[in-house]
């Protein structure tokens, strides 16, 4: 007996020392939400979690918890409970399979029972990524997110906006873990979309269960082979994406089997029978525990296989009870409902009773709504043609009144043409021709006096230039265009300012002969002055050259001195005299109403 509790000793020992990693204690929780109520079910997150759910199990964790189609409080009751199993773990993993939706940066994961009629609904009836993150941050190692949530949000389209400077993402935001050895896996990278895939699994899912859990294989390593999986399964329109950093040792889910040294007979064989074990384990199924019993048929771990196995068939048999009682609750039910249906049946003749005379008093009632009907549709023609004579009456004073107003109208426009100067019409092209079209509308708002013969020389830039000046434009004056055309047609009134000669007035666009009255004349300032008579006075007459002597003798001495010129310089706002020193000159024309211009030197 002591020779025996020394072998299993030995055993025991040499288990703990060649597989210090499974000393360690991982724990997972597995989210698949497919059965959306307010939007249109997934195919594939159920099925994703409970593959991801065996591998887990297949790699030997400690605990493997799977929930399907969580509302927000169960949600939530699911992420506190796991935060309490992973107090005392080593490893903690989250994979979550379903909606996901970003707000404002931040990422949400979407029960089943959400509706998202707003933007501001996302922070009462989901989840945010934070809350996931703190139910996985006591582990002691590793903690693991992966988030097969990036697929196209359909709650993202019908939703309103409260604030219109709002952001909803497409896809979930980037993230920055502040825990160390912290792993979040995206199924896309940040603002893109994930596909929920055409078979039964995602093709995140799909990579997730063939790299993952391969015995040895550093973390990060698996997350690339399940990024080129993921990249050649969607022709390059999905890439996953890992945020966060580890150490330099190698981070694995499950470890590496041991290399067994060539030990003494007996203990080769329970290394060997250990390691049998250990791979019967990872995939738990009972016909691999049935085999591994067949080739140990006894031994410490053929007990363990036995145990491992009837545990199997126990769950089994659990299972085939609880469907057989379902089925005979199925049947129980259905026997209630034939049942019924006598009675039913005797409860639809009553009804079909009771429908007929309702169909005869609705018939009766029908006549006589009929009637009613008769005597309104009466009065309703009498109103309606009341009213058509109303309306006509209407029709005729508007008819009259717009009549008058295009009368007005008619008159209005007459004016104005009248006060407009008619276009010579001999300078007018019968085609096209920019450069005399040009000189024609600068001619007409009063900056062109040059001839009007399409030849765009000095003198007709100079008239484009001085519209500009005044109409506060920046046309160019060297080219010809149908902009600057159009520009200069837009204007209906003069542009350029009225310059009249002395002895003229502006009067509106034409210069008119300042006439006064009767011993009055036009005086330098362009003013009516009275007339003065000078007296003669004798004098004796002296010799021409003595009286221009002095004369010229004084004017050589005094400087000259600036005489007025008598004219007048109008602008569009108003009129004044010309300064002194100063003079006018024509630009052109024949001397009334044309441009001119103050020169001083």
């Amino acid at each position: 007996m002591r020779a025996l509790l020394n072998i299993f000793l030995t055993v025991g020992f040499i288990f703990l020392a060649g597989q210090p990693a499974l000393a360690d204690k991982r724990v997972a929780l597995v989210i698949g939400n497919s059965s959306y109520r307010n939007v249109a079910k997934l195919s594939n997150p159920a099925n994703d979690a409970a593959a991801v759910a065996a591998m887990f199990k297949s790699a030997g964790f400690d605990i493997v918890e799977s929930k399907l189609n969580l509302t927000v409080g169960e949600l939530r009751k699911t992420l506190r409970d796991f935060g309490n199993r992973s107090r005392d773990a080593d490893v903690a993993v989250i994979y979550y399979a379903g909606h996901g939706i970003e707000l404002d940066g931040t990422n949400y994961l979407i029960p089943v029972d959400a509706t998202l009629e707003t933007d501001t609904d996302v922070l009462d009836e989901t989840l945010s990524l934070d809350r996931v993150l703190v139910a996985v941050e006591p582990a002691k190692q590793l903690r693991l997110v992966i988030l097969d949530a990036c697929r196209d949000n359909p709650f993202a389209k019908s939703m309103k906006r409260t604030i219109a400077s709002r952001a909803i993402g497409r896809g979930l935001a980037k993230v920055e873990p502040s825990s160390p050895n912290t792993m979040i896996a995206f199924a896309a990278k940040a603002g893109s979309t994930a596909s929920d895939g055409d078979s039964k699994n995602s093709p995140f899912a799909a990579a997730l269960v063939n790299h993952l859990a391969r015995p040895g294989l550093d973390l990060r390593k698996a997350f690339g082979f399940v990024r080129d999986d993921v990249l050649k399964a969607t022709g390059n329109a999905q890439e996953p994406f890992v945020y966060g950093s580890l150490g330099g040792n190698d981070v694995m889910l499950v470890p590496a089997a041991p290399v067994v040294s060539a030990p003494t007979a007996p203990v080769d064989q329970d290394a060997t029978m250990r390691r049998d074990y250990d791979y019967a384990e990872r995939i738990g199924t009972k016909p691999v525990w049935d085999a591994f019993i067949e080739k140990y048929p006894s031994g410490f771990f053929t007990a363990l296989a036995k145990a491992q196995r009837d545990k199997l068939a126990a769950e089994a048999a659990r299972i085939d009870a609880t469907n057989k009682a379902k089925a005979a609750q199925e049947e129980k039910a259905r026997l209630v409902i034939e049942g019924a249906k006598a009675a039913e049946q005797a409860k639809a003749a009553e009804q079909a009773k009771a429908a007929e005379k309702a169909r005869i008093a609705a018939e009766q009632a029908k006549k006589a709504e009929e009637a009613k009907v008769a005597e309104a549709e009466r009065v309703k023609a009498a109103a309606i043609a009341k009213a058509a004579d109303e309306a006509r009456a209407v029709e005729a004073a508007k008819a009259a009144a717009e009549a008058k107003a295009a009368a007005e109208n008619k008159a209005s426009q007459e004016k104005l043409a009248a006060l407009t100067p008619p276009a010579d019409q001999s300078d007018q092209p019968k085609a096209i021709d920019l450069p005399r079209s040009l000189q024609a509308e600068l001619r007409r708002v009063g900056c062109n006096t040059g001839a009007v013969d399409g030849n765009w020389n000095v003198a007709s830039q100079r008239s484009l230039d001085l519209f500009n000046k005044h109409a506060g434009m920046k046309l160019d004056v060297k080219v010809v265009s149908i902009d600057a055309l159009d520009v200069v047609k837009s204007k209906t009134t003069r542009v350029c300012p009225l310059i009249c000669d002395h002895g003229f007035k502006a009067d509106g666009d034409r210069c008119t002969k300042i006439t006064c009255r009767a011993g009055y004349e036009v005086g330098d300032d362009n003013m009516c002055e009275k007339i003065e008579v000078k007296k003669p006075t004798a004098k004796r007459e002296e010799p021409k050259a003595q009286r221009d002597k002095p004369e010229r003798a004084k004017a050589d001495a005094a400087p000259a001195k600036p005489q007025a010129s008598g004219q007048i310089f109008c602008t569009m706002q108003g009129c004044r005299p010309v300064r002194s020193g100063c003079r006018v000159e024509r630009q052109g024309g024949s001397g009334r109403g044309v441009d001119q211009v103050e020169i001083c030197n």
